[in-house]
């Protein structure tokens, strides 16, 4: 959220002042209910946030469930951001919850580039002249980084999972979101992405068959013709082909060391030997573990954020107890897995 210079005042406001911004996210009826719930019992803890003209900013499901209790005024934030800083503010807060599909994560992200680069046109590629002397400019404490950058930064993921949702975003036709956003359930954001790389005939035909369950993934879908594959195209192919190829190390052109990841003239070459063994080894299989672990660890992470940790207060020492078995099952699987691979250890 661009809040650097952002003032915010406290006062009660009435609910049928405040106004919800056309195109937001469907608030969840059964978060609503148990919103509601808490907040009978202990109080609204966290202001919702407006504008000075009473649009929302943030706090849909607690205003929502403000009405599900008959409250006529609600506790606000007032903040002075207005036009699009107001709205990029409200796109930061819907990233911070989980439950976004993939189509609607690479919408958000797509507006976002929009206006963070409408206020911050000097992070722009390319430009006019006059961002191109602002680029060149010495660097100030104030100076902003390119989308990509602020993203990864502000949601805690890689500048390749950001460029990754917006190719999705830009590539994938307006018809076959609205299929995807109408399965029962969503899509990984891998399928999402690989989708987006096919024409939009096959787009088509690949999503109504995942949406009427005729395949079960997409590596279940095999059109007529195939386009020619670009090389990360056939380096994606290639990699979910061999996963246990044995990891290697080299240096991207940002000059970050990466591992587990094979080149793709050495995946090529190696398809080529004959005598190459593409068989698991303890390498391969460290590398894949370690990519578990860290992928891991980014999701709990989310659960770190003030989103959820407004909630910690209030759980009840039944949902802590709940909160323990969840936590306990993810312990005691893993421990499960150490004692099969340790009994297994010659």
């Amino acid at each position: 959220m661009e809040n650097a210079r952002e003032k915010v005042i406290r006062l009660k406001i009435l609910i049928s002042d405040i106004s919800v911004n056309p195109g937001r996210r469907e608030a969840r009826l059964d978060h609503i209910k148990e919103l509601a719930q808490s907040i009978a019992n202990v109080g609204l803890i966290n202001p919702i946030t407006v504008d000075k003209a009473h649009s929302l900013i943030a706090g849909l499901h607690r205003l929502e469930a403000a009405k599900l209790l008959g409250w006529t005024e609600i506790e606000c934030t007032v903040s002075s951001l207005e036009g699009l800083q107001a709205e990029l503010a409200e796109i930061d807060e819907n990233f911070v919850r989980n439950d976004l599909s993939p189509v609607e994560y690479g919408d958000l992200l797509l507006r976002r580039k929009e206006i963070y680069e409408a206020l911050h046109p000097e992070t722009k590629n390319g430009g006019d002249k006059k961002s191109q002397e602002i680029r060149t400019r010495k660097a100030r404490s104030d100076s902003f980084d390119p989308f990509v950058a602020d993203t990864a930064k502000k949601l805690g993921i890689s500048r390749r999972t950001v460029e990754e949702r917006i190719q999705t975003a830009k590539n994938l036709t307006p018809e076959v979101k609205e299929i995807i956003k109408g399965m029962d359930a969503p899509i990984p954001k891998k399928t999402a992405l690989k989708i987006s790389r096919l024409n939009p005939e096959q787009q088509k035909e690949v999503a109504g068959l995942l949406a009427s369950k005729e395949i079960k993934s997409i590596k279940d879908y095999h059109p007529g013709q195939q386009e020619v594959p670009t090389e990360q195209d056939e380096a994606d192919v290639v990699l979910q082909a061999t996963p246990s190829m044995e990891p290697v190390t080299h240096t991207s052109p940002a000059g970050e060391v990466i591992r587990g990841t094979p080149l793709f003239r050495e995946i090529v070459s190696d398809l080529k030997n004959a005598d190459k063994d593409f068989s698991c080894t303890p390498d391969s299989f460290l590398s894949e573990i370690a990519a578990f672990v860290q992928n891991f660890k980014k999701e709990l992470n989310w659960y770190n954020m003030p989103y959820y940790e407004a909630v910690y207060p209030v759980l009840t020492s039944d949902q802590m107890q709940d909160f323990r078995r969840q936590m306990d099952a993810i312990c005691t699987a893993v421990q499960n897995l150490i004692h099969h691979v340790e009994a297994n250890v010659k």
